[in-house]
């Protein structure tokens, strides 16, 4: 067992390398420069339609709401707590730098991922949408091979991350804070899950719609807060940011701490999945979407990379650069890492902090499984029809017990094997149709020009 773990430890870092995290960053420029910036042109109103826009009479299973709350219900899973408390102990203070950069022309990928999965969704014989990678790399680039190729390594993904990790890092953190048993919180995680998994995309909007924002405000106002309590120390910490980024010394609080190259590679890391932009599994929500336009629907999805990185993680990531706890060391001599080490540094500054962390890790986590749940059975209805869908759901659900009492180092390198995977022929199938996202975008601001001007009137 010690030697396929090794091994694949090994082929995560190789995956996660130096190659991988560049085609993520030129796609994203790119995609900036062939669409002038559009993430800084239209940010403020993107935020706008996030919260505002109602294509209720419009083609599609959801309301755009509920389909960003859905994906935001993936995005903004234990990654924010847990994968930045990772990051800044590997990479150091500097790699929030790189999340930032990473997610700031990662708003460009969302938007390209959405507009695409928009154009060339299909409706399936229940009469649902269907859409994402899969379907833009076989009718928009005619290479069926490669969305077959991603909808296969998606709903492998689907079990990995979406399921028994998720799983067994709720368990934990109800074993740890309110010593449950790990068996019985995979039963109810089990119970709730099949609740609303059986109601198809439509429950899981609904309850997306409701939890995401509560967990997200339940999650944002706490770790306010603590900034609050520490607000003198914010701007050393920010200097601090800036200067890791590009120091070539050893990094803050970094185990491994060798300067920009780790900065940079957990960073944007990290910025990935934070966001979820290039990956390919968001745009199969935003496929669901009831939208009268693509672009609409796209400026949609596109903040959810802002609310996800430069909020949600910003503000985890703060909090513990201010704790004054990041490089600590636990009892048996290892470095304080992880969920611990988010738990510790709430609880450092603001007394029950860790109640707060503790609760957003059970709700980001739940989230996150419902919102995987669904990218996984429509890769899977791609490759084997809508009669496969019904078994999937099944097995996803019988899995997350099992998950719950599992140990997760191997598969927490095999999921990341598998996410990296995944973003390769969806990078490949957005570099190729940079141009009809171009056409699209053209089409669609032409549109926002006349709505602007009739409302002017």
């Amino acid at each position: 067992m010690s030697t396929l773990i090794n091994f694949l430890e090994y082929m995560e870092k190789l995956m996660w390398g130096g190659p991988l995290l560049l085609l993520f960053s030129v796609v994203g420029i790119y995609l900036t420069i062939a669409l002038k910036g559009i993430q800084f042109r239209y940010l403020f109103y993107s935020l706008k339609l996030a919260f505002s826009r109602h294509d209720d009479k419009a083609q599609g299973d959801i309301s755009q709401f509920q389909s960003l709350m859905t994906a935001l219900a993936a995005t903004i899973g234990i990654g924010s707590i847990t994968g930045i408390a990772t990051g800044l102990v590997f990479g150091g203070l500097g790699s929030l730098f790189w999340m930032w950069f990473t997610a700031l022309f990662g708003m460009a990928t969302k938007y390209a991922e959405a507009i695409l999965a928009i154009k060339y969704r299909v409706v399936d014989k229940k009469n649902e949408m269907c859409g994402g990678p899969m379907y833009y790399l076989e009718n928009g680039m005619k290479m069926k091979w490669l969305g077959v190729s991603f909808a296969a390594i998606g709903v492998v993904a689907s079990f990995a991350l979406g399921n028994i990790v998720q799983a067994h890092s709720i368990s934990d953190a109800m074993l740890d804070y309110f010593s449950v048993k790990p068996y019985l919180t995979g039963i109810v995680i089990a119970i709730l899950t099949a609740i609303t998994l059986f109601g198809g995309i439509k429950s899981i909007g609904k309850v997306s719609s409701v939890l995401v924002p509560v967990m997200g405000v339940f999650f944002i106002l706490g770790g306010l807060l603590v900034l609050l309590l520490r607000i003198q120390l914010i701007p050393s910490a920010i200097q601090c940011i800036f200067k890791e980024a590009f120091s070539f010394k050893a990094a803050s609080g970094g185990v491994l701490g060798s300067g920009v190259m780790l900065a940079m590679q957990y960073g944007v890391s990290r910025g990935v999945f934070s966001s979820e932009a290039g990956m390919g599994s968001s745009p199969i929500a935003a496929a669901a979407a009831k939208t009268d336009v693509p672009g609409r629907q796209a400026l949609i999805s596109m903040s959810s990379v802002f609310i996800a990185s430069f909020i949600v993680c910003t503000i985890s990531g703060l909090a513990i650069a201010v704790s004054g706890i990041l490089g600590s060391l636990n009892p048996d001599g290892s470095v304080l890492n992880g969920s611990a080490l988010a738990v510790r540094s709430f609880n450092n500054i603001l007394p029950g902090g860790g109640f707060i962390v503790t609760v957003s890790i059970i709700l980001f986590g739940y989230s996150t499984i419902l919102g995987w749940a669904y990218y996984g059975e429509k890769c899977l209805e791609y490759l084997l029809g809508e009669k496969a869908v019904k078994w999937y759901r099944i097995i996803f659900i019988l899995v997350l017990v099992a998950g719950s009492v599992m140990t997760l180092r191997l598969v927490w390198s095999f999921a990341n094997i598998m996410n990296g995977l995944m973003s390769i022929p969806n990078l490949i199938g957005l570099f190729a149709l940079a141009t009809v996202v171009a056409k699209e975008t053209k089409g669609f601001e032409k549109l926002i020009r006349k709505e602007r001007a009739s409302n002017d009137k």
